[in-house]
């Protein structure tokens, strides 16, 4: 019997991972194509949660819908060459996965980004011998803030919602993990828009770092 959640899913980008940096070089990339100056990782970093289209649009805020829509694909083209080689894992997140499996508690992955990329993330850190699941945005017919790649995991792992937990950076986190009926933490370390409010978001419990989360007694239980 485990004393953390049978089994912890977690987001990638602001949640264990800090790979803004890595976005930021694909973006400069991309405005170095165009003459543009680098942007700067204060003025991507709280969009990166929000996904590619996001970040392009902070990062080209001149440009029309069509224009940074066109800007997509070399934006992932740009970050696939970057992967792995400027973020890295969140204070603590070591510490906390560790503690996760000294105590029997199985972890896994479940991101919006694109599953061939975030496939390409974890041996950088050697999460791929050592996530149970990985789960990307385009893995199934929807996405966060659908519950359905919640649910796939559980299922998968043959544990139920209710004795996993969630936890994520961004509202369609949550959303998920209510929609789900899984606990749900919020991952205050992570992106977050200035006018994100994330007490509005009502999370079953809001974590300041990722080191609070090596006591069992921190997790949520349903």
């Amino acid at each position: 019997m485990t004393r953390f959640p049978r089994l912890v899913l977690f987001d990638l980008d602001g949640t264990l991972l800090d790979s803004a940096p890595d976005m930021l070089a694909a973006i400069n990339a991309l405005r170095g194509e165009r003459g543009e100056a680098p942007g700067t990782l204060d003025a991507l970093r709280p969009h990166v949660s929000k996904g590619a289209r996001a970040m392009i649009a902070s990062a080209f805020p001149l440009l029309d819908a069509d224009a940074r829509e066109a800007l997509v694909r070399p934006f992932l083209d740009a970050y696939e060459r970057e992967i792995g080689l400027h973020g890295r894992p969140f204070d603590g997140i070591e510490e906390m996965l560790a503690a996760l499996e000294a105590d029997g508690a199985r972890w896994g992955i479940v991101t919006n980004k694109p599953e061939y990329l975030a496939r390409q993330v974890l041996p950088a850190f050697g999460w791929d011998a050592r996530s149970a699941i990985l789960v990307g945005g385009d893995t199934l017919a929807e996405r966060k803030p659908h519950p359905l790649p919640l649910l796939h995991s559980a299922q998968a792992l043959g544990v139920e919602p209710a004795q996993c937990a969630y936890v994520g950076d961004d509202e369609r986190d949550i959303m998920a993990a209510r929609a789900a009926g899984m606990p749900s933490v919020v991952a205050l370390w992570g992106y977050r828009l200035d006018e994100d409010d994330p007490v509005a978001w009502q999370g079953d419990v809001m974590a300041d770092t990722p080191h609070g989360l090596t006591d069992p007694l921190a997790w949520p239980r349903r």
